[in-house]
């Protein structure tokens, strides 16, 4: 473990061993983990998925990175040390001087709203929809993000009500021509088939790319 966290300290910096291995400690024990001298020495394989995930996030912050970019971080974990996670990505990605940004890669909508203050919605490689994360699930404007929404359970839907979007994803070796959703839209017409839409603002900080008025 102590070796792949020290990797990137080893590839872009001058620090000499002693330091790296200093540094190392420092960091895993920021991301929670009890014990981090034993962790040091261990392998991937000793460890639950939540321990792992930290060391990744550990790994990943070592440099002191302006930029956190995390995909999926929550993917095979339980729901409480999916929370715990989540709650961690939040406290190293803010930094003592705020001055740090997450990009968040995730399908789920809960994570989403938790965590962000702006998304954007992609399908099929380009960009469906891109607005403030509140305006997002308020006010929906592509026809690929109202899909996402209605097919996501919560506890204020009758399950009865949910929704699921027809067709499968194109393959992006032979996309379609037009719009990517196009084959998938309920709306779509003869220009969605044809030609592909560009990002128009729909609202103030509102952008999506479709040819529909919402």
């Amino acid at each position: 473990i102590g070796w792949q966290v020290e990797e990137a300290l080893r590839i872009h910096t001058d620090l000499d061993k002693q330091q790296r291995y200093d540094k190392v400690i420092k960091m895993l024990k920021e991301v929670e983990l009890a014990d981090a001298e034993r962790v040091y020495r261990q392998y991937p394989h000793e460890l639950s998925g939540g321990m792992r995930q930290r060391v990744m996030i550990a790994a990943a912050m070592i440099c002191e990175p302006k930029l956190l970019i995390a995909d999926e971080p929550t993917t095979a974990l339980d729901v409480t040390i999916q929370a715990q996670i989540l709650d961690l990505l939040s406290q190293v990605a803010a930094g003592n001087d705020r001055s740090r940004a997450l990009l968040l890669i995730t399908h789920a909508l809960g994570v989403i709203w938790e965590m962000c203050t702006r998304v954007v919605v992609m399908y099929g490689s380009r960009v469906m929809e891109e607005a403030p994360v509140k305006t997002l699930f308020s006010s929906p404007a592509h026809p690929y993000t109202k899909g996402l929404i209605d097919s996501s359970p919560s506890l204020q839907k009758d399950p009865r009500d949910l929704k699921s979007i027809p067709g499968s994803v194109p393959s992006l070796l032979s996309p379609p021509p037009g719009c990517p959703f196009a084959p998938r839209c309920p709306r779509a017409t003869r220009q969605c088939h044809g030609e592909l839409p560009g990002m128009r603002e729909v609202a103030p900080n509102h952008r999506v790319a479709c040819f529909l008025d919402m």
